[in-house]
């Protein structure tokens, strides 16, 4: 039987990547839907994903699945077939192309099993997901920002919001969405009635806290359709205002996508303005961080004088 899991280590996946000039297409998507028997669900799309040569990291849990790949560019629409026909819940699912296809997203398939598709923190079977907040379309999105009477929501992480967001919209300042879900209703107590909008990355966060504001007696909740990524490639498409300023920041190896020429940021070190996000490269701390090029080449890609004492040490 082929393995289940990968036998080669990430560092000879990453060059081999690297050193491969095939094209590939970066997508996400998700869909809340019940599944059974998660390990065989698992197991499977773990089969089918490795011989279309599938990178990326996807969840499988009771509740649905959630993903985001890169696929060989010429592979792509076989990968969609295949998916539309490994479940009949699947058949359609929309799929989320990534605002950048030219830099390497992922080295290594992951699929793993979890609790939740999306850490939460709420309890089982609390939520109706198919009671969620109406979808607006980029068009409708932009007329909502036209509002002052609209309140737009960020359902992404503090770091997430730093280095791009649309003008005005709330941040709900927290590390984790679970966080976000205990503080949001605080946040808008006394705002039950009026017009709430919240948005994420590519939709699978404000679907549930959409759910989550009905559940909790909000009256008006919206929804950005598919969330930023959607938003950005229908409005260039349609050839609308993109209202998003800044970057979307993204859960690979790229760390974000770039919207506007907007720098909404600044670096962590001295200050100046900038949205480049690296991690420090002493690996005992990590620590995710924006940094200019010019504090880059002076604490060598890391967070202090520390870190960087540290790393000569090795």
């Amino acid at each position: 039987m082929p393995a289940l899991h990968n036998l080669i280590s990430n560092q000879k996946l990453k060059q081999q990547i690297l050193c491969n000039n095939d094209l590939r297409i970066t997508v996400s998507f998700y869909k809340y839907f019940y599944i059974d028997n998660t390990h065989t669900f698992r197991d499977n799309l773990y089969l089918k994903f490795v011989e279309l040569q599938i990178l990326g990291r996807i969840y499988i849990a009771h509740e649905g699945i959630n993903a985001q790949i890169s696929v060989p560019s010429h592979l792509y629409q076989k990968m969609q077939l295949c998916l539309y026909r490994f479940d009949k819940s699947l058949n359609n699912i929309h799929m989320n192309i990534a605002l950048d296809n030219h830099s390497k997203s992922f080295w290594v398939l992951r699929i793993k099993v979890r609790e939740r598709i999306i850490s939460d923190g709420i309890e089982e079977n609390i939520l109706q997901i198919s009671k969620v907040g109406c979808y607006l379309t980029a068009q409708e999105v932009n007329l909502m920002l036209d509002n002052p009477k609209v309140i737009f929501v960020d359902m992404r992480n503090d770091y997430e919001y730093k280095i791009g967001h649309f003008a005005n919209a709330i941040a709900c300042k927290a590390n984790t969405f679970r966080e976000q879900l205990s503080k949001i209703i605080k946040l808008l107590e006394n705002k039950k009635n009026e017009i709430i909008v919240t948005y994420c990355t590519g939709g699978i966060r404000c679907e549930k806290a959409s759910a989550w504001l009905i559940y909790n007696g909000f009256n008006n909740v919206y929804q950005v359709k598919g969330g930023i990524i959607e938003y950005v490639n229908t409005a260039r498409k349609e050839s609308i205002p993109v209202r998003f300023k800044g970057k979307n920041f993204v859960f690979d190896a790229r760390m974000s996508e770039q919207v506007s020429k907007d720098v909404l940021s600044t670096c962590s070190q001295c200050g100046e303005l900038c949205d480049i996000y690296t991690n420090c490269l002493n690996n005992l701390c990590h620590l995710l961080f924006i940094q200019c090029i010019n504090c880059f080449n002076k604490y060598k890609n890391c967070c202090s004088l520390f870190c960087k004492e540290k790393i000569k040490c090795i």
